[in-house]
C-alpha cells in the first residue's frame, strides 16, 4: 500500500496534445485514445545520435460513437507502432436502440413491484447508464413510476462522476457538450441519489420503492454490489442487469452462465431474480476500429501488436499484413527489438502463465479435470524417447479410455 501511495504522489499530470521532453532527447506527448475519460495513446518522439525515430504506444483504442466521450484521435506518423488487439479478431454487435431497450427493463420490473441492480464498473460504464437513464426520464419513457430513484453506491463511482463532470469541456464529445451548453448536465437528473458512507449503503436496501442501483464491481467480485446481490438476488421480482462484460472465474459470470445458487458472505443464496444482460456501447474498438486508427498513421516501419489473447493478436497481425501490406511482429514477453538497426534481438517463446486461485463458485471438479488433462498432455509431449512398447500401452491405455467415456 505504501509502495502504490508513493508512486501515485510521483504522477504528473500533463494536458493533451502538448509535448514535454522527459530526458535529453525523449519527449513526449498525449492523444486522446476515445476509451476512457483521460486514456491516452503516446506518442515518443527519440533522438540518439542524430538517429531519430518515433514510437506510439496505443494504449487501449476506444469504440466511437460512445456516450460522452470524444472519439480516438488518430496519429499521423511513426516509425513503430506498439499496438493492442483485445478486439482484433471480431466485430462489435451495437445496440440498435439501447435507451429503448434499457427503458424496457426498468418499466417491466417496476410494474411487477421490483428494482433493477445494475453491477457497473465505476469508471466509464456507471457514467453511460447515468446517460441513459437522463434520457429515459427526460423523455418520460418509465409510465406509473414518475420519479423513480437512482442510487449509485460506490465511492469510485461518486469520485469518477465528479471528474467527468469536472472535465467536460477537454473530454466530453459535442452531443455531451451540447447538453453543458444548454446548462443540462447530461448525467444528473432528479431522483439521482449517489451514497458515500456505509450506512447509507446499507440504507437503499430499506427503500422499498422500485428503484435502480448501479454499484460497482462491473463482474461482482468485489465491493457493495455483492451486498446488495445478497439481498436482492433470491426475489423474483428484480432484475440483475448486466452491462459489461463477464470474465469466466467470477461471481457475475457464474450468475450469467444459469448459477441457480451461489455463494455471499459465507451464505448459500438462491438465485430467483430474472437474470439478464444489456451489454453496452463497447469501451474498445473492434476489429474495424482498430484497422481504422492503424491505417491513418503513414511512416510505420513495423507494428508490433500486443494486449490481447494470442488468436486476437494473431488475426489482427495477419489483418495489417493483407490489408495495409505492413511488416507486423507479435511478440512474446520477453522478447527484445533493436530499432536503431531493425532487427529483433531475441524472438521469446510463450511462457506458461501461473494458474489463478479458484474462484468459490467454479466447478472445482471440472478444473480438476482440466489439471489431470494437461498432466497426460506433459506424460505424451516427455514419451518421444520410451521405448515403442511403451509408447503403443500409453496409445492403448489412452483409446480404451476414450472409448469407455463415448468420446
Amino acid at each position: 500500500m505504501n509502495e502504490a501511495i508513493g508512486a501515485s504522489e510521483l504522477f504528473v499530470p500533463h494536458p493533451y496534445e502538448t509535448p514535454f521532453e522527459i530526458s535529453e532527447g525523449i519527449t513526449v506527448s498525449f492523444r486522446d485514445a476515445g476509451h476512457l475519460l483521460g486514456s491516452s495513446s503516446v506518442i515518443i518522439d527519440l533522438t540518439e545520435n542524430d538517429v531519430k525515430r518515433r514510437i506510439v504506444f496505443s494504449g487501449d483504442i476506444g469504440n466511437i460513437n460512445q456516450p460522452l466521450i470524444r472519439d480516438p484521435q488518430y496519429i499521423e506518423s511513426a516509425d513503430y507502432v506498439i499496438m493492442e488487439s483485445t478486439y482484433g479478431n471480431r466485430i462489435h454487435d451495437r445496440p440498435t436502440d439501447y435507451v429503448t431497450a434499457l427503458a424496457n427493463v426498468l418499466q417491466k420490473t417496476f410494474d411487477k413491484g421490483g428494482s433493477v441492480i445494475i453491477p457497473s464498473f465505476a469508471v466509464g460504464r456507471t457514467q453511460e447508464m447515468l446517460y441513459f437513464i437522463r434520457q429515459i426520464k427526460s423523455d418520460k419513457m418509465i409510465k406509473g413510476h414518475d420519479g423513480f430513484p437512482v442510487y449509485v453506491d460506490s465511492p469510485l463511482a461518486n469520485e469518477a462522476t465528479d471528474i467527468f463532470i469536472n472535465n467536460r469541456e477537454s473530454c466530453y464529445d459535442e452531443e455531451a457538450l451540447s447538453f453543458v451548453r444548454h446548462g443540462i448536465n447530461p448525467i444528473a437528473f432528479d431522483g439521482l441519489i449517489r451514497t458515500l458512507t456505509s450506512d447509507d449503503s446499507r440504507a437503499i436496501n430499506s427503500d422499498s420503492r422500485p428503484k435502480v442501483i448501479i454499484s460497482a464491481s462491473g463482474m461482482c467480485e468485489a465491493g457493495r454490489i455483492k451486498h446488495h446481490l445478497k439481498h436482492n438476488l433470491w426475489k423474483p421480482e428484480n432484475t440483475i442487469l448486466f452491462v459489461g462484460y463477464q470474465a469466466i472465474n467470477t461471481l457475475g459470470r457464474s450468475i450469467v452462465d444459469g448459477a441457480r445458487k451461489v455463494k455471499l458472505f459465507g451464505e448459500t443464496v438462491t438465485v430467483s431474480a430474472k437474470i439478464q444482460q444489456l451489454p453496452g456501447v463497447s469501451g474498445h474498438a473492434d476489429s474495424a476500429g482498430l484497422m481504422k486508427w492503424a491505417e491513418s498513421i503513414s511512416g510505420v516501419r513495423k507494428f508490433f501488436i500486443n494486449h490481447g489473447d494470442s488468436s486476437s493478436s494473431e488475426t489482427f497481425a495477419q489483418k495489417l499484413r493483407d490489408e495495409l501490406g505492413a511488416d507486423v511482429y507479435v511478440p512474446y514477453s520477453s522478447a527484445e527489438f533493436d530499432i536503431t538497426n531493425g532487427i529483433v534481438t531475441v524472438d521469446a517463446e510463450p511462457r506458461p502463465i501461473a494458474k489463478k486461485s479458484q474462484h468459490s463458485n467454479e466447478n472445482i471438479n471440472y478444473n480438476n479435470l482440466i489439471i489431470a488433462s494437461e498432466r497426460l498432455a506433459r506424460l505424451i509431449q516427455n514419451s518421444s524417447g520410451r521405448t515403442n512398447a511403451d509408447m503403443r500401452q500409453l496409445t492403448d491405455a489412452i483409446n480404451r479410455l476414450c472409448d469407455n467415456w463415448k468420446l
